[in-house]
C-alpha cells in the first residue's frame, strides 16, 4: 500500500520566528519567490504565468484580456487559487511571446472598450514582468489594469504607476488583527499604497471579500469603508461574496483548508455591509 506524504509542498514552514500573534507562520514565503528578473530585451526576459482568460468582463470595464501570473506572498484563508502561490510553479513565458498573443485581440479588445488586466497571485511578484508588459501594453494603445493587494506596491515607481489606467485594489480588512489573521501579511503595505494612489489620483477600484465570521465585523468593515473613502481617485466598491469554489484546490494540493465550514453571506448581511460603504458616498457593487 503507498504511503501518503503528510503535509504539502504548497505549506512551507519556517523553522525559526514567529508571527505577531507569538505562533509558528506555517505561511512562510519561499526565496524564489522573491528573486528578481534580469532587465533585458523582451524575448530574454522572463515571467512565470499561471494562466490567462480571452473575454473576462468582470475584471476592469470592457472586454477584458487577463493574464495571471504566479507568485504571491499573501495566504489569504479565502484564497481559491493556492496552486498561484509560488513563482516557479508557472509556465515560463517571455515578454516577447506573451505580447505576440496580446497583440491578436487590440482590436476586439479597443472597441468593446476593454484592455488587459495583470493579475495573480500578486502579480507584483514578477514586478520587472509586470511592468514591461504594462508598458507594451500602453503602448499599443490599450487600457490597462493591475490587479493587487498593494503589498509589494514600492516595486512600483510613480513614473510607473502612470502605465496603470486602473488599480483593481484589494483590501482584504481594515483592522491589523483581522487582516494578518487573513493573510498572514500586515496591512501598512496595503494602506501605503492606497494612500499613494489618491495623492497621484489614479484611478482604483476597491474589493473586499466578506466572509462570515472572518471580515464581516462591523467595525472591520468601518475601518476598510474608512480606507476606501480615503481615495480620492476611487471610483466603486466591489463587495465579493465568499464562496467554496475555491476548496477542491486546497484539497488537491495536500492543503488545510481553514474555511471549511463557512458559509456565504446571506443577502442580509451583504446589504449591511454595502450600506457602510455607501454611507461614505462611495458607489457600490
Amino acid at each position: 500500500m503507498a504511503t501518503r506524504l503528510s503535509g504539502s509542498r504548497y505549506e512551507l514552514k519556517v523553522q525559526s520566528g514567529a508571527t505577531q500573534s507569538g505562533g509558528p507562520d506555517h505561511f512562510a514565503i519561499h526565496e524564489a519567490d522573491l528573486e528578481d528578473i534580469a532587465e533585458n530585451e523582451d524575448q530574454q526576459l522572463v515571467g512565470y504565468i499561471h494562466s490567462y482568460e480571452m473575454g473576462s468582463a468582470v475584471d476592469g470595464p470592457g472586454i477584458r484580456a487577463v493574464v495571471f501570473l504566479s507568485g504571491c506572498l499573501m495566504r489569504c484563508q479565502y484564497c481559491h487559487n493556492p496552486d498561484t502561490w509560488h513563482k516557479m510553479h508557472g509556465t515560463p513565458t517571455t515578454a516577447g511571446d506573451l505580447m505576440a498573443e496580446l497583440k491578436k485581440y487590440v482590436r476586439p479588445l479597443t472597441l468593446s472598450k476593454g484592455g488587459v488586466t495583470i493579475s495573480g497571485g500578486e502579480p507584483l511578484v514578477q514586478h520587472r514582468f509586470a511592468k514591461r508588459i504594462l508598458r507594451r501594453c500602453k503602448e499599443l494603445g490599450l487600457h490597462t489594469a493591475l490587479d493587487t493587494c498593494g503589498r509589494l506596491g514600492e516595486k512600483l515607481s510613480d513614473e510607473e504607476l502612470m502605465d496603470v489606467d486602473l488599480n483593481l485594489l484589494d483590501i482584504k480588512s481594515g483592522d491589523p488583527d483581522t487582516y494578518y489573521r487573513v493573510t498572514h501579511q500586515p496591512l501598512q503595505p496595503t494602506l501605503d499604497y492606497a494612500k499613494r494612489l489618491s495623492d497621484l489620483n489614479r484611478p482604483t477600484w476597491v474589493r473586499f471579500v466578506l466572509v462570515p465570521g472572518l471580515t464581516d465585523d462591523y467595525d472591520n468593515v468601518e475601518r476598510v469603508a474608512d480606507i476606501t473613502a480615503s481615495i480620492r481617485s476611487v471610483e466603486r466598491v466591489d463587495v465579493l461574496r465568499f464562496h467554496q469554489m475555491g476548496r477542491s484546490k486546497w484539497d488537491a494540493l495536500n492543503l488545510k483548508y481553514p474555511l471549511a465550514d463557512a458559509v456565504p453571506p446571506t443577502n442580509e448581511l451583504t446589504e449591511r455591509v454595502k450600506e457602510q460603504f455607501r454611507a461614505r458616498g462611495l458607489k457600490v457593487y
